[in-house]
């Protein structure tokens, strides 16, 4: 029976029916379970959340630890280059490979062409200057064309992470790459750009043991990278990416191609205009490697031997000039015969600084002995040594160069000179003697001077000579009974051109300019040997009166010498066997005295005058001289003769005297006081006449100033006694 919906049933809601309590029944049941499952869900997603959380936490925490482990980012310290041996401005004259065998040389930016560094940036890294190691847009554009093209189109690597593949192994691996990313970002925080760009240019690899740009452009062009064509700064460019298989000295047709697509590069990114890269592209591609710079080898091998822990050399050498020099030796000395070499020493004489030095004839020739350096080589001087032996006799006063001397066979004891070509002048002036290379008369000189006085004051002007232990020198050391250097002439004849002061020689520019000038003789006497010397007859097809030069050739045909200087350089030649062996034939005359007037002219300028005559010379014609200078007289005195040999009593030699003591000023006399000799007695001061004594002992004598002077007397029969006096 249907039930009346609105009666009562007891125990329900007032006005409710059953039925409809049942479905709000059923719809609270709904509610009560829809709730559980939306927080399922949103549990779910925080579950998801957390675990992707976590994972990056895992996987940022391992890079982190990964990062860490490798350590400091590397920066290129401690990086082993080559060592350099640079000449005066800083041209390379020789560099020495790394202790792995590398040619790796330092190169700033600044010292490349900058056509390089556009064609560079433009192949390889467009963003070079603004990204922070990782170009973004490269890499994105590297990984949609490996997606599209299922391999490698274009590369990502940046300039900064190639660096640090050179900077640490270079394995190919995903891995490998990361690292590089990751250190490429630690290098540009640490470094600047030019900084990135040095490590770049020195270490980016170019075949074999070629490394940096700076060693490539020498090996493959022969020049600094200062200076490129368009087609060698592609070149360049295009090696690192494949240096062994581009190599141009193996596979040239490869080489050329890696050049012509980084010019075409180039073209597309409007570096360059058409026409210049037809032109580059027109370049021949070189097939072979050329030797690396070895210039100065003697005097590069000393000097890194000095220093061996010093990256770079600097010496006082002129590139040019040795270039030029060393070609000069090698192919006179392949005129001359086998076995012979040839040195060259040749210095700026007001600085004591080595311009050139050419040891060898050639360093690497063997049967020559190359790697003996003939400049310092100890050999017999030959005549070399008799413009010294002249220029004691200026400064002491008993010749002139216009004195007679005889010139005819003489004997002491055993002893018997004679001329080289065993006859005789007759009477000579002491210039004609000296420019003749007269033997007789040099003894007759040295007799005078004393052997002894010669070498003591050349070993006061800083040379040695080198005699057998014990034995005292002698008369024969003034024609090459003695041992001397090349450098040391040298040293000696730089001293006449600087009138009467030596300097040391320097060849780094690292070694001290303190060094003081030592004295050779008086500015007068030194002026009137060079003044004598720039008169010698010149070698065959050479303009005379513009080098003062001297020549020597030792006993046996052993040793051929010419030394010469004008207003600023000393240039010294030796030609010989470094054996020690004969070579007949050679002559300082005809073997090296040519070379010495090819050297000045290789030094591509004008020859310099000599300096003008200083105050107290004397030009005057033997007439017009003083008696006692009119004729040289040996020493010794006329059979029968019983005058007292002549003698300065008061000063005595080494004497300081005060000028100024008893308020006197400079130019108070001083007492001169003298006994012996023929009458009349001339009296010179630093070699110039003051007075004619014609019976006094005594005479008071005006000085030139304070400072060192000589005094000299001369009698009528040649007789001389001197002092040197210090005046203050």
């Amino acid at each position: 029976m249907a039930r009346d919906p609105t009666t009562v049933v007891p125990g329900w809601p007032e006005g409710r029916d059953p039925e409809s309590l049942a479905s709000a029944s059923d719809h609270e049941s709904q509610a009560r379970y829809a709730t559980p499952r939306s927080d399922r869900g949103r549990l779910r997603l925080r579950t998801l959340l957390a675990v992707i959380a976590a994972l990056l936490f895992v996987i940022c925490s391992a890079a982190a630890v990964w990062i860490v482990s490798l350590g400091p980012a590397p920066v290129g310290e401690g990086l082993a280059f080559s060592t350099e041996v640079l000449d005066r401005d800083g041209k390379l004259l020789r560099a020495y490979a790394t202790a792995e065998g590398r040619w790796r040389l330092p190169v700033r930016p600044e010292n490349v062409d900058p056509r390089f560094l556009d064609l560079l940036f433009a192949y390889e890294d467009k963003r070079f200057l603004t990204h922070h190691g990782v170009d973004p847009a490269a890499l994105a554009r590297a990984i949609t064309q490996f997606a599209s093209h299922g391999g490698i189109v274009s590369g990502a690597s940046t300039l900064t992470m190639q660096v640090a593949r050179l900077l640490e192994p270079r394995e190919r691996s995903l891995g490998a790459k990361l690292r590089q990313m990751v250190r490429a970002i630690e290098i540009e925080q640490k470094l600047s750009k030019d900084e990135i760009l040095k490590l770049y240019l020195s270490l980016a690899p170019y075949g074999g043991n070629i490394e940096g740009i700076r060693a490539a452009s020498l090996v493959y062009f022969g020049h600094e990278p200062r200076r490129l064509t368009l087609g060698e700064a592609a070149l360049l460019v295009a090696l690192p990416q494949s240096p062994e298989a581009r190599r141009p000295d193996r596979y040239p047709a490869a080489a050329q191609a890696a050049r012509d697509r980084v010019l075409d590069r180039a073209v597309e990114a409007g570096v360059v205009e058409p026409g210049d890269v037809a032109r580059a592209k027109a370049e021949p591609v070189p097939r072979a490697r050329r030797p690396m710079s070895k210039h100065a080898p003697h005097a590069a091998d000393r000097a890194v031997a000095e220093a061996p822990a010093r990256p770079t050399h600097r010496l006082t050498i002129d590139a040019g000039w040795q270039a030029r020099l060393e070609e000069l030796a090698r192919d006179r000395a392949r005129a001359i015969g086998p076995n012979v070499s040839v040195a060259i020493l040749a210095v700026d004489h007001a600085t004591g600084e080595v311009l050139a030095r050419v040891g060898s004839a050639d360093f690497f020739d063997e049967r020559r002995a190359g790697q003996v350096d003939m400049t310092t080589a100890v050999r017999s001087p030959g005549s070399t040594l008799k413009p010294f032996i002249y220029g004691l006799g200026f400064e002491d006063g008993f010749i002139h160069p216009e004195t007679f001397i005889d010139d005819r066979p003489v004997r002491y004891g055993a002893y018997a000179p004679e001329n080289f070509d065993l006859a005789y002048q007759g009477t000579v002036s002491a210039r004609r003697a000296l420019q003749l290379s007269l033997n007789v008369p040099a003894i007759l000189v040295l007799d005078k001077v004393g052997p002894n006085r010669l070498s003591a004051r050349l070993a006061q002007a800083g040379v040695r000579l080198v005699l057998p232990t014990g034995e005292p020198p002698g008369l024969a050391i003034g024609l090459g009974g003695t041992g001397v250097t090349l450098a040391d002439l040298v040293r000696l004849y730089a001293g006449l051109a600087r009138l009467g002061t030596t300097v040391a020689l320097t060849e780094t520019q690292a070694a001290s300019s303190a060094l003081q000038p030592r004295r050779l003789m008086e500015p007068v006497a030194a002026w009137q040997v060079g003044n004598v010397l720039l008169g010698a007859p010149p070698p065959d097809n050479a303009a005379a009166g513009r080098i003062a030069f001297k020549t020597g050739t030792s006993y046996g045909f052993r040793d051929a010498w010419a030394i010469g200087f004008d207003g600023e350089h000393t240039i010294g030649v030796w030609v010989g066997r470094p054996d020690g062996g004969p070579v007949p034939g050679i002559l300082g005359r005809t073997t090296a005295a040519p070379i010495l007037f090819d050297a000045f002219a290789r030094l591509g300028k004008p020859v310099a005058p000599l300096p003008p005559a200083p105050r107290g010379v004397i030009f005057a014609s033997n007439r017009k001289l003083p008696v006692p200078l009119q004729r040289f007289r040996p020493n010794g005195v006329p059979t029968g003769d019983t005058t007292p040999p002549l003698r300065i009593l008061f000063p005595p030699n080494g004497a300081q005297l005060d000028l100024t003591s008893g308020g006197a000023d400079a130019s108070a006399p001083i007492a001169l006081k003298f006994a012996g000799g023929q009458l009349p007695i001339t009296v010179l001061v630093n070699g110039m006449p003051r007075a004619t004594l014609r019976g006094r002992q005594t005479a008071t004598i005006a000085p030139d100033g304070s400072g060192f002077t000589r005094l000299t007397i001369l009698d009528a029969a040649g007789a001389t006694d001197s002092v040197l006096l210090r005046l203050q």
